[in-house]
């Protein structure tokens, strides 16, 4: 029987914290920021946590 291997763009994408929550990156944050407004533009620094309705699909790519 082989091996279940993990998603690996996922794996990039995705980090598990202690807590069980999964942190996930920003969208639209790469290039052309001087037409998003100051308010949004520091709303995206912070850390993003992917919804529980999706928390469980994505904990199956990571962990196999």
């Amino acid at each position: 029987m082989p091996k279940m291997k993990s998603v690996k763009g996922a794996v990039k994408r995705f980090k598990i914290k202690k807590s069980g929550k999964i942190k996930r990156g920003t969208a639209f944050r790469s290039h052309i920021l001087t037409k998003v407004d100051g308010k949004h533009h520091r709303s995206m620094r912070s850390p993003k946590h992917v919804d529980s309705t999706n928390a469980h699909m994505i904990k199956e790519m990571i962990v196999r």
